[in-house]
């Protein structure tokens, strides 16, 4: 007999429909599955035999043929064990299941990994099915138990979590009931590692943490370069306090990514906090951008709609920091192997810190530098002008004072600063409301020219700038859209030449280190 069931797979953060074709006939006892299948699936064979007779089920001693259609695109995955396995007891009437038809589980998308006991294991990627699946007006599902948090974001949908083999066959045939997930209402948590991660704890510094809050309004990325010990560190770990909460299309859009790569807690079932990634220096440009065998993706997509924290940036290769280029400009990540390309998105804020030089006292007013003129330009160009173009905002962080470490006196805390970066960012949603844009730092060329309008003392004043610091048309346009934020935050409906200046002083870099 043949039987069909619906399913979906993945292609990068997007799934698309698969049907589950079984046919089973008689012959030699053998079992086939074709239509593209990897490694994972074509172990399925395996898993699904146990399963089935583990379940306490006959397994059919006959030629089985499974074939995933369409059978032009790659599938992978053990996403469809549990729609085989179905789909084998569907076409084998020798187990005599009373109400079990290829028609009534037709009805359903069904995913899952099985087990060699029959359980039903969770599954990567389960959320963007959903929503994949959605659009194409599948409303019910059969899904994993332990991915039912992830699935009860979704509205208007059915999502029936099953534990076993035996629960989806007795549900699908009607022997047991089991209620639809309830759907959740999103609620933003704030989880950046404690209270120490707040900037009252951090002293001094005030130039840094003004930057730091223009750049969390704005959505701009920053550079942070002083000596060892100076607190960029502690600055960049306390900067996911004050950034603005996410709204739910945000955080699903975060969770699709960290579903697909498998970081999402289960428990919780959506990422509600924007992500902080901090790579190590030696980290590789796969682990980065995305790629692999299965081109999962990387540590850019993971950091989507969050930060990338890069410490001690010239000690990542040339080539890794190269490969930032496209996600700084686009905020997506196109990554092709073999004959494979998949775009992610990465649409992140780069935060980086760097010492001035080897021995890190270059310019410092309190330790003498070491380094030879030679050794600083090696150390230093091994960030290009490119990268360094992307970055908004450049400011220097020197050592803090002794008095200032042991002043008592309150610093303005986390909560405090985030006030005003939430009044600003809610400006700008309403500024580009029915746009795909959400902050300043992404305002396309037409929308600057819009937004960012200078009266005559302020294109003089940025002139001069331009001239004398050699900016790229790049910069000019980065230092409009700082102006802008700076604006917002200040509650100012036109950019001021105070706006224009403080933006320009955020480009220092350009000229005294590179």
């Amino acid at each position: 007999m043949l039987s069909k069931i619906h399913s979906f797979g993945l292609f990068g953060i997007e799934g698309f429909d698969v049907e589950v074709e079984v046919d089973i006939t008689n012959g030699l006892p053998h079992f086939d599955i074709v239509g593209l299948a990897d490694t994972a699936i074509k172990e399925a064979k395996e898993r699904v035999r146990s399963a089935i007779r583990n379940s306490g089920y006959n397994y059919p001693v006959k030629r089985i043929t499974v074939n995933l259609a369409p059978a032009d695109i790659k599938k992978e995955g053990p996403l469809y064990d549990l729609a085989i396995a179905i789909g084998i007891l569907c076409a084998d009437g020798a187990n005599n299941i009373k109400g079990l038809s290829s028609v009534k589980a037709r009805q359903y998308v069904i995913v899952g990994e099985v087990s060699l006991n029959g359980e039903v294991r969770p599954i990567r990627g389960l959320l963007p099915i959903i929503i994949s699946a959605r659009k194409e007006g599948k409303k019910n599902f059969i899904v994993p138990k332990a991915n039912m948090n992830e699935a009860s974001y979704i509205e208007g949908i059915n999502v029936y979590p099953v534990s076993s083999l035996k629960e989806a066959v007795d549900f699908i045939a009607g022997e047991k009931q089991i209620l639809p997930v309830e759907a959740k209402s999103f609620q933003n948590e704030t989880d950046v590692g404690g209270e120490a991660l707040d900037f009252k704890y951090v002293k001094g510094q005030a130039r840094a943490k003004r930057a730091l809050e223009i750049a969390a309004a704005g959505g701009h990325n920053v550079l942070m370069i002083g000596p060892p010990g100076s607190g960029k560190s502690m600055l960049a770990k306390c900067f996911p306090s004050i950034l603005p909460d996410m709204t739910k299309e945000e955080a699903l859009e975060v969770t699709k990514i960290h579903s697909i790569a498998g970081e999402l807690d289960y428990s919780k079932g959506i990422v509600s906090s924007r992500p902080f990634r901090t790579p190590h220096h030696s980290t590789t440009v796969v682990t980065l951008t995305g790629g692999g065998i299965h081109s999962k993706p990387g540590e850019v997509s993971l950091a989507h709609n969050g930060v990338l924290y890069l410490d001690e940036m010239p000690e990542y290769s040339r080539q890794c920091l190269e490969t930032l280029r496209q996600p700084l400009e686009d905020g997506k990540i196109t990554v092709a192997r073999n004959a494979l390309t998949i775009t992610y998105p990465a649409n992140f804020m780069l935060i980086a810190s760097m010492n001035p030089c080897p021995c890190g006292f270059y310019g410092s007013k309190d330790r003498e530098c070491k380094c030879t003129p030679g050794q600083i330009h090696k150390y230093l160009s091994k960030i290009s002008g490119p990268i360094l173009d992307r970055i908004d905002i450049h400011v220097e962080v020197d050592n803090v004072t002794f008095d200032a470490i042991r002043d008592e006196s309150q610093e303005e805390s986390s909560e405090q600063i985030k006030q005003r970066v939430d009044k600003a960012r809610k400006i700008q949603l309403e500024r580009f409301k029915g746009l795909k844009n959400f902050s300043n730092a992404k305002m396309s060329v037409p929308a600057t020219k819009k937004y960012c309008k200078l009266s005559q003392d302020c294109e003089s004043l940025l002139r001069m700038a331009f001239e004398n610091l050699k900016l790229s048309a790049r910069a000019h346009d980065r230092i409009l859209k700082v102006a802008r934020t700076i604006a917002d935050i200040e509650g100012k409906e036109e950019i001021l030449p105070e706006h224009i200046a403080e933006a320009i002083g955020y480009r220092s870099l350009d000229r005294k280190y590179l």
